[in-house]
């Protein structure tokens, strides 16, 4: 704040032993004397005190989210609290303010102390007339508490004689706007204080804008396109609605940023769009598509397009959120591209959002209007209609942001030593994804219809044995009237009280599940009820005409690097049920094809052996045996023949919970199991695989030396948690430090996988196509004649994906639906 003012040319006065009302008060009476009209402005009311017919007292409050100003001078004090400024003082002292500090008298509130002061006047009064009070308690509070009235009365009054003077003429408000202000304010991110700088006082975005220029003229925008290509680099941000492209921001340099607008709401102009073309080809414009039938002649839109289209092989393209824009670019290894939304994310992927402001502000210190605030929830389509001249200012910005700020995120990357992870691995998946998504896979209505008829009939079935044991009808999915069923009626033991009732959490019923089947079967019941909301009444609303879903695949939404699925969520489909995994079902291959499944088998086990180098882990995988049953064998001292089913699950839960940085209390809880047994199965663990512990201690020591951990492609995972003050929270951070560069590398793996298959299938001429991946496996929609081929090229790319000192293997299947191929 002092900083803030400082910069604002704003006067700080300060004086050791005085709080701030007994500055104000002083400076409000000296300069009433001097004949001055005075506001003081505060959120404090003990300032109330001070009002006068000259001094007005400005309370900000905000309401719904509006700042409102509440003006007292005296005469306004006593409409509102039938007090004069100087009884507010007693007022505050018989009924205390505990943000203050003030004490005030036990049993004394607000109304009390009021009625009291507009009866008897004073404080001093109302001990003189105390016994006349007829409510006991407050009558003996008083009594017992003078001394509280006395002190809180001595707290509340504000001093205004204090030893202070000001210099009215340096505190004179003026030049507040300075560049120091305008620099540190974009800093901040005060977006809505930038708009009151004037443009010539300071170089503000306004600067970047003037330059900015919107071109109709289509010899102009070709003009433009030729000129990128000569100079070979460009910011470029195209409007789209769907296939059609309306327009695109260009910016070639400081002063180069147009606006080209290939709609124009006419005919000759009209609006672009482009036709895949068939497989192996590239995509065509529409009027091309027109010629080659012989119905139209090729137009000049239609030569925009193509010019567009040919940039972006010829010409390094910065742009933001690329994946959205491909439709309209080249679709090649050899185009050369740079998404901004993308580099920052590797800079920092715990960030919750990566706009075009945002980078922006981060990356160019400027601020500019974000499209949230400009455009609410309105389309980019219906801004075009409705906001036109706006939308076009922001696409500029789009455009000089993702070339200037490329630039710089650029060095950046290369600063972290992500510049390798950028160019090979983040940018070729960005084209991956968009291909996968393009084509979608296909779903049977009919059978995701019946499969929700099956859960709604296992759901009833669940529905009626719940309530017969409990022996009353009541609402399931309430929490209130299940806990009060289970812990209360029916005395199950082991309910955890909260404010609201009986806590009925997953952790809390999974314990119960196993000695009582009412239990057992709501947990059954919740399952199946997501299962018929998420999936067989979520999924139909994404069913294309095609009778395809087409998800979106995200490569920066998590901070390990893992790409995640939305609209709809296909990666989180359920796999514990048997009625669960029969989801799959309903997905299926087009005619003439199968499902080729590939799966990494324990990927992330795998990377930690090769990552910590311990020789015991990476011989157990050499040994090409059951890895849970050999480290049972080791951590129990068990042979391995002799190894029971309950050490094996034990091995297992202590296997996948060391990848995931596991506690002794959570392994305790996992394997339900005493913390002691726990912490020694960990320990036992760490003397059988040494290296293992040796290698998570030293990601701690990295996290906290750096605040970050890399995996072994370089993706850098910060761990702010390490400098927490809280212990809970920097437990946490170590967990962090030490998963994230094994699941970060896992990560990793599968997108080069990915990469590797999907060049593959295009170099070889196949017309099999990878639609889906979900963690650690990849969905080919596989030509039949070319079952052998896609069989060679899934085990060869993904076994070859990464060198490690353990084969990666990798578990394939084929089926005619989902189901069948997992």
């Amino acid at each position: 704040m002092k900083e803030v003012l400082k910069a604002m040319n704003v006067v700080i006065m300060e004086h050791a032993g005085l709080e701030a009302d007994d500055i104000l008060g002083t400076l409000a009476k000296r300069a009433e004397q001097e004949g001055m009209a005075v506001s003081l402005v505060s959120g404090d009311r003990d300032l109330l005190q001070i009002a006068s017919t000259h001094i007005k007292i400005r309370i900000p409050k905000t309401k719904q989210g509006r700042t409102e100003i509440e003006d007292y001078y005296a005469e306004d004090v006593e409409r509102a609290y039938q007090v004069t400024p100087l009884q507010f003082i007693e007022l505050k002292a018989l009924m205390g303010d505990s943000s203050d500090n003030i004490p005030g008298v036990p049993k004394v509130g607000e109304k009390t102390a009021s009625a009291l002061m507009v009866e008897y006047g004073s404080l001093e009064n109302i001990y003189e007339h105390v016994e006349e009070i007829s409510k006991k308690s407050v009558r003996e509070s008083l009594k017992e508490n003078r001394h509280l009235a006395d002190l809180s009365k001595a707290l509340a009054t504000i001093r205004t004689d204090s030893d202070i003077t000001l210099d009215y003429e340096a505190a004179k408000a003026e030049g507040y706007f300075t560049q120091e202000a305008y620099n540190l304010f974009k800093q901040l991110e005060f977006r809505n204080l930038l708009g009151k700088f004037e443009k010539d006082e300071v170089a503000t975005e306004k600067n970047i804008a003037e330059s900015f220029q919107n071109i109709t003229d289509r010899d102009q925008i070709l003009k433009i396109l030729k000129k990128a290509e000569k100079k070979g680099e460009a910011g470029l941000f195209l409007l789209t609605d769907r296939d059609i492209l309306l327009g695109f921001a260009i910016c070639l340099g400081k002063s180069e940023t147009y606006f080209c607008s290939v709609d124009q709401g006419t005919e000759d102009v009209g609006q672009l769009s482009l036709f895949s073309g068939t497989d192996g080809q590239e995509p065509m414009l529409k009027e091309n598509w027109d010629n080659v039938h012989g119905t139209v002649d090729i137009s000049l839109s239609g030569e925009i397009c193509n010019m567009i289209f040919r940039l972006s092989e010829t010409a390094q393209i910065a742009a933001f959120d690329i994946k959205k824009q491909y439709y309209f670019l080249q679709k090649q290894d050899t185009a050369s591209y740079f998404d901004i939304l993308i580099g920052a994310y590797l800079l920092n992927p715990l960030k919750n959002d990566y706009d075009i402001e945002a980078i922006a502000s981060e990356h160019l210190q400027i601020m500019i209007p974000g499209y949230a605030e400009t455009f609410g929830k309105m389309l980019p389509a219906d801004a075009w209609k409705h906001k036109r001249e706006d939308l076009i200012t922001y696409y500029c910005y789009g455009a000089y942001t993702s070339l200037y700020g490329g630039k710089i995120i650029r060095q950046k990357l290369e600063e972290s030593k992500m510049t390798w992870l950028m160019e090979e691995v983040e940018m070729p998946l960005s084209l991956v994804l968009y291909d996968m998504e393009k084509e979608g896979v296909e779903v049977r209505p009919d059978e995701l219809k019946a499969y929700g008829d099956a859960l709604v009939s296992r759901i009833q079935e669940l529905e009626t044995s719940i309530h017969k044991q409990a022996e009353m009808e009541f609402n399931i999915n309430s929490p209130k009237q299940l806990g009060e069923v289970l812990f209360e009626r029916m005395q199950i033991p082991g309910g955890k009280k909260t404010k609201t009732g009986f806590s009925t959490a997953a952790d809390v019923l999974e314990k119960l599940a196993p000695e009582y089947p009412i239990v057992n079967d709501i947990l059954e019941y919740r399952g199946l009820v997501k299962l018929k909301s998420t999936y067989a009444d979520g999924l139909a609303v994404f069913i294309g005409d095609d009778k395809r879903i087409h998800t979106s695949f995200n490569q920066t939404i998590t901070a390990t690097g893992r790409i995640s699925s939305t609209e709809p969520n296909l990666q989180n489909i359920p796999m514990r049920m048997e009625l669960g995994r029969r989801i799959r079902k309903v997905f299926v291959p087009k005619e003439g094809c199968i499902f080729m499944d590939a799966d990494y088998s324990q990927i992330e086990l795998r990377v930690l052996a090769h990552m910590s180098d311990d020789e015991q882990l990476i011989e157990a995988y050499h040994m090409h045996q059951d890895i849970h049953r050999i480290t049972a064998a080791k951590v129990f001292h068990t042979p391995f023949d002799e190894v029971t089913d309950l050490q094996r699950r034990n091995a297992k839960a202590v296997n996948f919970g060391i990848v995931y940085g596991i506690s002794s209390f959570g392994l305790s809880q996992d394997l339900s199991i005493s913390r002691k047994e726990a912490d020694e199965y960990i320990k036992q663990y760490f003397e059988t695989y040494p290296k293992v512990k040796e290698f998570l201690d030293k990601q701690i020591k990295k996290a906290r030396k750096n605040g970050y951990v890399t995996t072994m492609y370089g993706r850098r995972r910060p761990v702010p948690e390490m400098k927490s003050s809280n212990f809970m929270q920097r437990s946490f951070g170590e967990r962090i430090a030490m998963n994230s560069p094994i699941q970060g590398t896992a990560a990793d793996i599968i997108k080069i996988a990915m990469i590797k298959v999907w060049r593959a299938l295009r170099e070889e001429g196949l017309a099999s196509r990878l639609i889906l991946q979900v963690h650690d496996e990849l969905l080919i929609e596989t030509v039949k004649e070319e079952e052998e081929t896609v069989r060679r090229i899934l085990e060869e790319n993904m076994r070859t994906a990464a060198e490690l000192k353990v084969i990666l293997e990798v578990d394939l299947h084929v089926g005619y639906n989902w189901y069948e191929a997992k």
